[in-house]
């Protein structure tokens, strides 16, 4: 769903123990894994997920627990499918997907709940309606944020004619230089790109730029009856979705650093920033207080996730296959 600073981390891969992953092997000692991967974009829900690794939060499973960096959607469909991944951070439709074109994974778990911004140079803009007949630049291509925001503007009745004008920029990287450099008025962008363009344009002495609207506050206004947007969580991978064990273990050790991370949004910022030091650690604590993070398992869930990809199935039947998943999808 996310689309991240590519090419200046577009090499990186985190681990701590510092080698690629490969499909888990069994190490000695029942119910243990030679080896456990994370993975994750650059994006908030993956915090947690280096909180976990600097802790070493699933010592019981295994000696060596991993993080692994993942660029769009599609480097992570071909990560699952060679099972050089184990659970990774994912948009919530993009599990729904695969497992409705039967590769058994399983969602484990909705953790964010809003970390889409509507950034603009006009502080008078309320809402996408002031928008009408102007630009706004879009770098999600086919990933959930373009679905949800395609999905919200023809609802509004603002995706054509005298709507909004998208335009699509290559990645967040095209978007945050179009409006630092004042040709881009008005930009959709995700956490934590969305603070780093903010503090980088207060750093430069530039025009303000201006936080004005999430895109939840405004699905909640167009869809009450859809009014939570669970838009991503953490899935296994369909080598270790039946280890159920494990998949607990996960969730369990995933929420007690999302709080830990909410909770200390400073000290999270630090150590995302040791991992990823082109994320400036002030702008990743603002990100971390303007995103609702809220761990769930997916079974407790249930009825927001399958209103979401009703929804989908409706407007964008492509997003999860044209169908909801069956029961046993929803995890741990």
């Amino acid at each position: 769903m996310f689309d991240h600073l590519k090419r200046p981390l577009a090499a990186i891969i985190l681990a701590a123990a510092g080698a690629l992953s490969l499909a888990p092997a069994q190490a000695s000692g029942p119910g243990r894994l030679e080896k456990i991967t994370l993975a994750g974009p650059t994006a908030v829900v993956s915090f947690p997920l280096l909180h976990m690794v600097e802790t070493q939060a699933l010592a019981p499973y295994t000696d060596r627990l991993e993080f692994r960096l993942w660029q769009s959607p599609d480097q992570l469909r071909v990560l699952l499918a060679k099972k050089e991944i184990d659970f990774t951070a994912t948009p919530s439709n993009l599990p729904a997907l695969m497992a409705n074109r039967g590769m058994p994974v399983r969602l484990l778990n909705i953790s964010v709940w809003g970390i889409l911004w509507l950034v603009s140079s006009d502080p008078e803009v309320k809402g996408f309606g002031d928008l009408a007949g102007q630009e706004l630049l879009v770098p999600f291509q086919r990933d959930l944020p373009s679905v949800l925001l395609d999905t919200l503007l023809k609802e509004k009745g603002l995706d054509g004619g005298d709507g909004i004008r998208l335009r699509r920029t290559r990645d967040s990287q095209d978007a945050i230089a179009l409006m630092l450099t004042g040709q881009g008025r008005h930009a959709l962008l995700v956490e934590p790109v969305t603070s780093m363009l903010l503090w980088r344009n207060a750093q430069q002495g530039e025009a303000p730029l201006h936080r004005v609207i999430s895109l939840e506050d405004a699905w909640r206004d167009a869809f009450p009856g859809e009014a939570e947007l669970p838009q991503a969580g953490i899935m296994a991978n369909a080598h270790v979705a039946d280890n159920t064990a494990l998949g607990a273990a996960i969730v369990q050790a995933y929420a007690d650093s999302a709080r830990w991370c909410k909770a200390k949004p400073g000290e999270c910022a630090a150590l995302v920033n040791k991992y990823l030091p082109q994320l400036p650690t002030p702008a990743v604590e603002q990100s971390i207080r303007m995103t609702r993070i809220d761990s769930r398992p997916a079974k407790e869930i249930r009825p927001q996730l399958e209103a979401l990809y009703s929804l989908l199935m409706r407007r964008h039947p492509e997003a999860v296959a044209g169908r909801l998943p069956e029961p046993g999808f929803y995890g741990p």
